[in-house]
């Protein structure tokens, strides 16, 4: 672990709990720039930690301390996201700068940094999430190029056991909802939906895909 303090955070509101773990990556054409502007005053913008493509990890705000990632966001009717969660930046250059696959070795540190993180604060498998996932009208990081399933699979997060369940019984819109997504811009939160969990077709239809992995999300998470 490297230790590259950042000057932008606060101190958790009393009473605060962590119960979330959000993901991004750095969107920026190297690891050196993503790492200047989170430690950068003027940014005003940082993350606890960010893994770089060759694994190194680099700690900048302290896990007892408010870090600044998520920015205007929402998650199960909560938009104090950055008083209640943990970030990462994965270091990759983005849509923006040549989008790219996350390296083995650096999903392999993510599994084990994620799987440390969830253990301390006991977070729920729903609640590790994306950023586009907490501001789908803003962000689409980390992306369809992110192994959500291999994360999964090691315990870090939820993936779709199938993709053929029944229908839902009930709105698309209010089960996107109740997953804990902000569906006021419904087509966004689709595709942040999609993005997430069916990569392949990130459209903002809610198809029969789309709607069977949602309705086994929710089956998977007490719903």
């Amino acid at each position: 672990m490297i230790k590259r303090p950042s000057p932008n955070f606060n101190q958790r509101p009393a009473g605060s709990t962590v119960d979330m773990l959000v993901l991004h990556y750095t969107g920026m054409p190297s690891a050196e720039d993503a790492l200047a502007r989170l430690c950068d005053p003027v940014a005003e913008v940082s993350a606890h930690y960010v893994i770089d493509e060759d694994g190194s990890t680099y700690l900048l705000v302290i896990e007892e301390h408010r870090a600044w990632h998520a920015g205007v966001a929402a998650w199960q009717g909560n938009t104090n996201i950055n008083d209640r969660s943990i970030g990462i930046e994965l270091v990759n250059p983005g849509h923006e700068f040549g989008y790219r696959s996350f390296s083995d070795v650096q999903m392999t540190t993510l599994v084990s940094l994620a799987g440390e993180i969830i253990s301390r604060h006991s977070i729920a498998a729903r609640n590790v999430v994306g950023h586009s996932d907490v501001a789908p009208t803003r962000k689409q990081d980390p992306g369809e190029l992110f192994d959500w399933a291999r994360l999964a699979d090691q315990g870090v997060g939820l993936w779709p056991e199938s993709d053929t369940a029944e229908n839902l019984s009930t709105d698309f819109g209010a089960a996107l909802e109740q997953y804990g997504y902000d569906i006021a811009d419904l087509a966004a939160a689709t595709t942040a939906f999609q993005r997430h969990f069916r990569p392949a077709i990130c459209d903002g239809v809610a198809d029969a895909e789309t709607l069977n992995i949602l309705q086994d999300l929710l089956n998977q998470s007490g719903h």
